[in-house]
């Protein structure tokens, strides 16, 4: 409930305070006295869309605050709890700032705010209704949400979004299933080539590594072999062997003759002699290490270059061939065994189809239920209007398939008997319309308590008994909870519980807008002006009282 008002410096409001309470809440005042700046003004701290140009002239900055009382379990603590603005108490005060440069600044209990979380507060707290209300009511496509409100209908709903997002899923996956095995089928002939190839190959991994590394020794122990087999020769007996053994023998036979002058040069020769078998065996040694076929190269090289023209056929990296060609292998399965895997998946479509069929048909017939309903409390409604020849229809008709079953629902009404019928909005004139616009809450409306309902001028274009029929209904949906009247209605004013009249004041030359409370013979004065104008006589003066009597 709208508990108060506060507006500073916004458009001809400098300040203005405003107490409101349960029940029926009336404003009154003259063309142009400021009414629908109220409207504006309350619009703007709850974050709806109005005027560009808010802040009063002369002034730096424009703000609104506005206090509202929460129940418990109120929608809107919800909504506060996700966005991490916890309320406690019950107490809610939205205030929002709009600088001279068009910059807003909104806070929900003095916490800053988006935007976005002050337009979903907003929706909890507050409904704004008149002639021309396409938010709600006119709103063809809200019609459907509106019927289901109604019927209380909430858990047939959520089966049938729950079966509609089965159907969903499930063509999903028949449909990637045939698309993949489409694929699959234009590329067989490629895929059991290639896994023949891979498989008659065979490659490990690690094996081009292993490949490599033995080609290398083999390529350059070839290049090696040659210079080290003569190296083998010149040490052999045909070399410095054959040569030192031939020096050894003749210094032998010259050392008799010597005198023991040879036995140095005799024993370092055999050093020599010696290092020299050692050589020879190293080099021997080392060079049968270097033996091998040559065809075994040619192999080596011959599968070495096979796995590497695969690996660069198929874009994989040599030691990745094994693991590619497992998913070729398991793509030609899928192949075999997609016959089999898509007759599954199109049972179960059909299955999750005709489930969300039969609960869309459950939701059907409760819809239909309950427009039934709704016309016949419509037309109890319209009678006290003062249009009981008026027909009012809510037709439920077939439509696309959706998360929300198959149903289109339209509310059409027919003036007078045997007139075509059509939308709301357009084949009423603008108190008709004023009229099924308040029949249709009353009736939508089961429990308000948690907002606050304004109705601008809705009762524009009713007078006499038919005004006074209007006001009843709005006395009773306040009954609920709060209601707040923009009226030009004398019958309308006088069945409000608190009443305030709008006026402008001139102080220099700057035009100002206030809202005055009435007491009881202010209220009599207000209500005798709106039936008579600016000169109130006597006879209006007792139509007043007879209508706050009433």
């Amino acid at each position: 409930m709208l508990r108060a008002l506060d507006i500073r410096d916004m458009l001809i409001i400098d300040r203005l305070e405003l107490a409101f309470q349960p029940g029926l809440n009336v404003l009154t005042g003259e063309t142009g006295a400021g009414k629908s700046i109220l409207l504006d003004s309350l619009g703007f701290v709850l974050g709806w869309r109005g005027r560009a140009e808010l802040v009063r002239a002369g002034a730096e900055k424009g703000e609104v605050t506005a206090e509202f009382e929460l129940a418990p379990g109120h929608p809107a603590l919800a909504v506060l709890e996700e966005a991490g603005l916890p309320v406690e108490g019950g107490e809610l005060i939205l205030r929002r700032t709009n600088t001279k440069d068009g910059r807003k600044t909104a806070f929900i209990n003095d916490r800053r705010a988006s935007g976005e979380v002050l337009r979903q507060v907003s929706e909890t707290l507050v409904e704004l209704h008149g002639q021309n209300d396409d938010r709600g009511l006119l709103n063809a496509r809200s019609h459907r949400g509106l019927l289901d409100r109604y019927a209380e209908c909430e858990a047939e709903i959520a089966e049938v979004r729950a079966a509609w997002a089965a159907v969903r899923t499930a063509r999903k996956a028949l449909e990637e299933a045939e698309a993949e095995l489409a694929e699959v089928q234009a590329e067989e002939d490629f895929l059991r080539h290639a896994v023949a190839e891979l498989d008659k190959l065979n490659p490990e991994p690690g094996e081009d590594g292993t490949l490599d590394v033995r080609r290398r020794q083999m390529q350059a122990a070839e290049k090696i072999r040659e210079d080290i087999a003569r190296a083998h020769a010149a040490l052999g007996y045909e070399g410095a062997e054959s040569m030192l053994n031939d020096a050894s023998r003749w210094l032998e036979g010259a050392s008799g003759e010597a005198a023991g002058g040879l036995e140095e040069a005799l024993a370092a020769l055999g050093r020599a002699m010696a290092e020299l078998g050692e050589a020879q065996q190293a080099v021997e040694g080392f060079l049968d290490g270097l033996s091998f076929d040559p065809y075994e190269l040619e192999q080596v090289e011959e599968r070495l270059f096979a796995i590497r023209g695969l690996a660069r056929k198929h874009g994989v990296q040599p030691d990745d061939l094994g693991g590619f060609a497992e998913g070729l292998r398991a793509r030609l399965e899928a192949l075999d065994q997609g016959g089999a895997n898509i007759g599954k998946l199109r049972a179960a479509l059909v299955a999750a189809e005709l489930h969300y069929t039969s609960c869309a048909e459950v939701l059907t017939g409760l819809r239909r239920k309950a427009a039934s309903a709704l016309d016949a409390a419509m037309a109890a409604e319209l009678a006290p209007l003062k249009m009981e020849r008026a027909v009012f229809t809510t037709e439920v008709t077939l439509g696309s398939a959706g998360p929300d079953g198959v149903d289109e629902v339209a509310f059409v009404v027919a003036t007078n008997p045997g007139a075509p019928a059509g939308p709301l909005n357009k084949i009423a004139s603008g108190g008709e319309l004023s009229r099924f616009l308040l029949a249709l809450k009353v009736c939508l409306t089961k429990d308000s308590s948690d907002r606050t309902m304004i109705f601008d001028e809705i009762d524009r274009g009713v007078g006499g008994a038919t005004a006074d029929a209007v006001g009843r209904r709005l006395a009773a949906l306040a009954g609920q909870g709060q209601v707040l009247v923009v009226t030009h209605s004398p019958q309308v004013a006088a069945l409000g519980g608190h009443h305030w009249r709008v006026q402008k004041t001139v102080e220099g030359a700057q035009t100002l807008s206030e809202v005055v409370p009435l007491a009881s013979d202010e209220r009599v004065d207000e209500i005798a002006r709106m039936i008579s104008g600016d000169r109130i006589t006597p006879e209006a003066r007792a139509a007043a009282q007879a209508l706050l009597a009433g």
